[in-house]
Protein backbone atom coordinates (compact mmCIF):
# COMPACT_ATOMS: atom_id res chain seq x y z
CA UNK A 1 0.00 0.00 0.00
CA UNK A 2 1.28 3.11 -0.91
CA UNK A 3 0.59 5.84 2.24
CA UNK A 4 3.09 8.39 1.98
CA UNK A 5 3.24 11.41 -0.85
CA UNK A 6 6.29 13.45 -1.45
CA UNK A 7 5.45 16.93 -3.04
CA UNK A 8 8.74 19.11 -3.99
CA UNK A 9 7.78 22.55 -3.62
CA UNK A 10 11.03 24.67 -3.49
CA UNK A 11 11.25 25.55 -7.15
CA UNK A 12 12.24 29.28 -7.43
CA UNK A 13 8.74 30.05 -10.30
CA UNK A 14 11.05 32.58 -12.62
CA UNK A 15 8.37 31.54 -15.47
CA UNK A 16 5.64 33.88 -13.17
CA UNK A 17 7.70 37.06 -11.79
CA UNK A 18 6.93 39.21 -10.52
CA UNK A 19 3.95 37.33 -9.03
CA UNK A 20 6.23 34.82 -7.53
CA UNK A 21 8.71 36.71 -6.17
CA UNK A 22 7.49 36.65 -2.90
CA UNK A 23 4.70 34.25 -3.01
CA UNK A 24 5.57 30.06 -3.90
CA UNK A 25 4.66 29.48 -7.03
CA UNK A 26 2.50 26.41 -5.75
CA UNK A 27 0.14 29.20 -3.56
CA UNK A 28 -1.15 30.89 -6.99
CA UNK A 29 -5.19 30.13 -7.14
CA UNK A 30 -6.90 28.03 -9.46
CA UNK A 31 -10.28 29.63 -9.31
CA UNK A 32 -9.95 29.93 -5.13
CA UNK A 33 -8.11 27.11 -4.09
CA UNK A 34 -3.94 27.14 -4.45
CA UNK A 35 -2.45 24.14 -6.44
CA UNK A 36 -0.65 23.23 -4.00
CA UNK A 37 -4.17 22.27 -2.07
CA UNK A 38 -5.51 20.83 -5.52
CA UNK A 39 -1.99 18.32 -5.35
CA UNK A 40 -2.49 17.26 -1.08
CA UNK A 41 -6.48 16.68 -1.69
CA UNK A 42 -5.66 14.25 -4.81
CA UNK A 43 -3.53 12.59 -2.41
CA UNK A 44 -5.79 12.07 -0.09
CA UNK A 45 -8.59 10.49 -2.60
CA UNK A 46 -5.52 8.30 -2.91
CA UNK A 47 -5.71 7.06 0.69
CA UNK A 48 -2.40 8.68 1.40
CA UNK A 49 -1.77 9.51 5.10
CA UNK A 50 1.57 11.17 5.85
CA UNK A 51 2.20 14.23 3.58
CA UNK A 52 6.49 15.47 3.00
CA UNK A 53 6.64 18.88 1.39
CA UNK A 54 10.40 19.76 0.48
CA UNK A 55 10.54 23.30 0.35
CA UNK A 56 13.01 26.13 -0.10
CA UNK A 57 13.43 29.54 1.25
CA UNK A 58 10.49 31.93 1.00
CA UNK A 59 8.18 28.77 0.87
CA UNK A 60 6.71 29.54 4.65
CA UNK A 61 3.50 30.68 2.65
CA UNK A 62 2.82 27.01 2.47
CA UNK A 63 3.40 25.30 5.73
CA UNK A 64 0.80 28.92 6.71
CA UNK A 65 -1.68 27.26 4.56
CA UNK A 66 -1.83 23.87 5.80
CA UNK A 67 -1.89 24.78 9.96
CA UNK A 68 -4.32 26.63 11.83
CA UNK A 69 -5.53 30.22 11.82
CA UNK A 70 -6.68 30.97 15.15
CA UNK A 71 -7.31 35.16 14.52
CA UNK A 72 -8.94 33.98 11.07
CA UNK A 73 -10.88 31.58 12.92
CA UNK A 74 -11.75 33.71 15.38
CA UNK A 75 -13.33 35.99 13.18
CA UNK A 76 -14.78 33.42 11.49
CA UNK A 77 -16.37 32.12 14.86
CA UNK A 78 -17.80 34.82 15.69
CA UNK A 79 -19.28 36.23 12.56
CA UNK A 80 -21.05 33.13 12.27
CA UNK A 81 -19.67 31.91 8.73
CA UNK A 82 -19.76 28.82 9.63
CA UNK A 83 -19.41 27.25 6.27
CA UNK A 84 -15.99 29.43 5.96
CA UNK A 85 -14.83 28.09 9.12
CA UNK A 86 -15.55 24.51 8.39
CA UNK A 87 -13.96 24.84 4.65
CA UNK A 88 -10.36 26.19 6.93
CA UNK A 89 -10.58 23.33 9.38
CA UNK A 90 -10.74 20.89 6.06
CA UNK A 91 -7.43 21.74 5.08
CA UNK A 92 -5.91 20.60 8.51
CA UNK A 93 -4.47 16.62 8.87
CA UNK A 94 -4.04 15.04 11.59
CA UNK A 95 -1.19 16.02 13.94
CA UNK A 96 2.50 14.38 12.93
CA UNK A 97 1.20 13.59 9.37
CA UNK A 98 2.73 16.80 7.52
CA UNK A 99 6.27 16.96 7.91
CA UNK A 100 8.98 19.98 5.89
CA UNK A 101 12.32 19.27 4.36
CA UNK A 102 14.74 21.97 3.17
CA UNK A 103 15.88 21.55 -0.48
CA UNK A 104 18.63 24.33 0.26
CA UNK A 105 19.76 24.19 -3.25
CA UNK A 106 17.03 24.02 -6.37
CA UNK A 107 19.03 20.95 -7.93
CA UNK A 108 16.25 19.06 -10.06
CA UNK A 109 13.59 17.42 -9.03
CA UNK A 110 15.32 14.32 -8.24
CA UNK A 111 17.29 15.91 -5.99
CA UNK A 112 14.23 17.51 -4.22
CA UNK A 113 12.45 13.59 -3.85
CA UNK A 114 16.16 12.45 -2.50
CA UNK A 115 15.91 15.30 0.27
CA UNK A 116 12.88 13.39 1.66
CA UNK A 117 14.85 9.46 2.11
CA UNK A 118 15.07 9.77 5.86
CA UNK A 119 11.30 10.03 6.02
CA UNK A 120 10.33 7.32 3.88
CA UNK A 121 12.20 4.21 4.92
CA UNK A 122 11.58 0.79 2.86
CA UNK A 123 8.28 1.67 1.42
CA UNK A 124 6.66 2.76 -1.74
CA UNK A 125 5.60 6.53 -2.16
CA UNK A 126 3.87 8.64 -4.34
CA UNK A 127 5.38 12.16 -6.12
CA UNK A 128 2.92 14.70 -7.08
CA UNK A 129 4.49 18.02 -8.58
CA UNK A 130 1.35 20.64 -7.79
CA UNK A 131 2.07 22.23 -11.46
CA UNK A 132 0.37 19.42 -13.33
CA UNK A 133 -3.45 20.20 -12.06
CA UNK A 134 -6.03 16.87 -13.29
CA UNK A 135 -9.39 17.74 -13.79
CA UNK A 136 -11.50 14.68 -13.40
CA UNK A 137 -10.65 11.29 -11.78
CA UNK A 138 -7.50 11.91 -9.03
CA UNK A 139 -4.68 10.42 -11.26
CA UNK A 140 -2.82 9.66 -8.23
CA UNK A 141 -5.87 7.23 -7.29
CA UNK A 142 -5.96 5.55 -10.17
CA UNK A 143 -1.91 4.93 -10.54
CA UNK A 144 -2.49 3.57 -6.61
CA UNK A 145 -5.57 1.90 -7.51
CA UNK A 146 -3.11 -0.36 -10.46
CA UNK A 147 -0.11 -0.43 -7.83
CA UNK A 148 1.27 -4.09 -7.89
CA UNK A 149 5.20 -3.19 -6.85
CA UNK A 150 8.03 -1.51 -9.05
CA UNK A 151 7.99 1.90 -10.27
CA UNK A 152 4.93 3.74 -11.84
CA UNK A 153 4.41 7.32 -13.52
CA UNK A 154 1.42 9.01 -15.17
CA UNK A 155 1.64 9.23 -19.18
CA UNK A 156 -0.14 11.12 -22.09
CA UNK A 157 0.19 11.43 -25.32
CA UNK A 158 1.91 14.77 -26.46
CA UNK A 159 2.10 16.61 -29.83
CA UNK A 160 5.84 15.40 -31.38
CA UNK A 161 7.03 19.09 -31.40
CA UNK A 162 6.82 19.14 -27.72
CA UNK A 163 8.74 16.00 -26.78
CA UNK A 164 11.49 18.01 -25.67
CA UNK A 165 9.35 19.26 -23.40
CA UNK A 166 8.89 16.37 -20.93
CA UNK A 167 10.82 12.66 -20.06
CA UNK A 168 9.92 10.25 -22.79
CA UNK A 169 9.08 7.12 -22.74
CA UNK A 170 9.89 3.73 -24.67
CA UNK A 171 6.73 1.78 -24.92
CA UNK A 172 6.90 -1.73 -24.46
CA UNK A 173 3.42 -3.99 -24.15
CA UNK A 174 0.72 -1.86 -23.95
CA UNK A 175 -3.18 -2.80 -23.19
CA UNK A 176 -3.96 0.88 -23.57
CA UNK A 177 -4.72 1.56 -19.96
CA UNK A 178 -0.55 0.26 -18.88
CA UNK A 179 2.21 0.21 -20.94
CA UNK A 180 5.02 -1.27 -19.76
CA UNK A 181 8.01 0.63 -20.24
CA UNK A 182 11.47 -0.30 -21.78
CA UNK A 183 13.46 2.97 -21.63
CA UNK A 184 12.95 6.43 -20.26
CA UNK A 185 14.89 10.11 -21.61
CA UNK A 186 14.45 12.95 -20.39
CA UNK A 187 13.93 15.92 -22.42
CA UNK A 188 14.89 14.67 -25.61
CA UNK A 189 16.45 16.54 -28.45
CA UNK A 190 13.96 17.81 -31.30
CA UNK A 191 14.18 14.55 -33.53
CA UNK A 192 15.00 12.03 -31.63
CA UNK A 193 11.98 11.22 -29.02
CA UNK A 194 11.59 7.24 -29.23
CA UNK A 195 7.87 7.73 -28.92
CA UNK A 196 5.25 10.93 -28.06
CA UNK A 197 4.38 9.17 -24.83
CA UNK A 198 5.22 11.58 -21.75
CA UNK A 199 5.62 11.40 -18.37
CA UNK A 200 3.37 14.00 -16.01
CA UNK A 201 3.98 14.94 -12.54
CA UNK A 202 2.42 11.93 -11.21
CA UNK A 203 5.20 9.24 -9.53
CA UNK A 204 4.60 5.99 -7.41
CA UNK A 205 8.40 5.19 -6.60
CA UNK A 206 10.39 2.01 -4.84
CA UNK A 207 13.04 2.66 -2.32
CA UNK A 208 15.87 1.60 -4.38
CA UNK A 209 15.53 4.46 -6.24
CA UNK A 210 16.31 7.21 -3.59
CA UNK A 211 19.74 5.09 -3.68
CA UNK A 212 20.32 5.84 -7.41
CA UNK A 213 19.90 9.63 -6.42
CA UNK A 214 22.02 9.05 -3.63
CA UNK A 215 24.97 9.70 -6.58
CA UNK A 216 24.37 12.61 -6.80
CA UNK A 217 24.91 12.25 -11.00
CA UNK A 218 23.45 15.32 -13.14
CA UNK A 219 21.29 15.26 -15.94
CA UNK A 220 19.67 17.00 -18.45
CA UNK A 221 20.41 21.34 -17.52
CA UNK A 222 22.70 20.04 -14.81
CA UNK A 223 20.35 18.61 -12.46
CA UNK A 224 19.72 15.31 -10.95
CA UNK A 225 16.79 13.81 -12.89
CA UNK A 226 14.02 11.69 -11.32
CA UNK A 227 13.36 10.45 -14.95
CA UNK A 228 17.54 9.42 -14.94
CA UNK A 229 16.89 7.53 -11.69
CA UNK A 230 13.84 5.89 -12.71
CA UNK A 231 15.50 4.74 -16.01
CA UNK A 232 18.39 3.03 -14.01
CA UNK A 233 15.75 0.53 -12.33
CA UNK A 234 14.29 -0.86 -15.87
CA UNK A 235 15.71 -4.27 -15.73
CA UNK A 236 15.82 -4.25 -12.09
CA UNK A 237 11.69 -4.18 -10.98
CA UNK A 238 9.19 -3.47 -13.13
CA UNK A 239 8.13 -0.33 -14.54
CA UNK A 240 5.07 0.91 -15.71
CA UNK A 241 2.97 3.65 -17.27
CA UNK A 242 -0.41 4.62 -16.63
CA UNK A 243 -2.72 6.68 -18.89
CA UNK A 244 -4.78 8.36 -16.43
CA UNK A 245 -8.43 9.11 -17.46
CA UNK A 246 -8.25 13.00 -16.42
CA UNK A 247 -7.21 15.96 -17.85
CA UNK A 248 -4.31 17.71 -16.91
CA UNK A 249 -2.83 21.44 -17.10
CA UNK A 250 0.69 22.38 -17.37
CA UNK A 251 0.27 25.44 -14.48
CA UNK A 252 3.82 26.17 -15.19
CA UNK A 253 3.26 27.63 -18.22
CA UNK A 254 0.88 30.99 -18.23
CA UNK A 255 -1.04 29.98 -20.72
CA UNK A 256 -1.82 26.39 -19.59
CA UNK A 257 -2.45 27.88 -16.07
CA UNK A 258 -5.44 30.36 -17.77
CA UNK A 259 -6.60 27.54 -19.36
CA UNK A 260 -6.77 25.53 -15.97
CA UNK A 261 -8.35 28.62 -14.22
CA UNK A 262 -11.00 28.41 -17.24
CA UNK A 263 -11.74 24.76 -16.78
CA UNK A 264 -12.55 24.73 -13.41
CA UNK A 265 -14.76 27.85 -13.22
CA UNK A 266 -16.39 25.98 -15.81
CA UNK A 267 -16.96 23.16 -13.66
CA UNK A 268 -18.38 25.13 -10.68
CA UNK A 269 -22.24 25.50 -10.61
CA UNK A 270 -22.17 28.96 -9.04
CA UNK A 271 -19.50 30.60 -12.05
CA UNK A 272 -20.23 28.20 -15.02
CA UNK A 273 -23.24 29.74 -16.25
CA UNK A 274 -22.20 33.15 -16.36
CA UNK A 275 -18.87 32.51 -17.44
CA UNK A 276 -19.95 30.73 -20.94
CA UNK A 277 -22.18 33.84 -20.90
CA UNK A 278 -19.06 35.91 -20.92
CA UNK A 279 -16.68 34.02 -23.47
CA UNK A 280 -19.01 33.66 -25.88
CA UNK A 281 -19.90 37.71 -26.03
CA UNK A 282 -16.28 38.48 -26.23
CA UNK A 283 -15.03 35.26 -28.81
Amino acid sequence: MVKKAIFPVGGLGTRFLPATKALPKEMLPVVDKPLIQYAVEEAIHAGIEEFIFVTGRNKTAIEDHFDHSFELESVLFEKGKDDALQLVKDMMRVPGSVAYVRQQEPAGLGHAVWCARHLIGDEPVAVLLADDLVLGAPAIKEMVDAYQGGNMVAVMEVPEQETSAYGIVTPGADNGHEVTINGLVEKPKAGTAPSNLAVIGRYIIEPAVFETLGKQKAGVGGEVQLTDALAAQIGTSPFTGLRFTGKRFDCGSKIGFQKANIAFSLERDDMADELRHWLKTHL
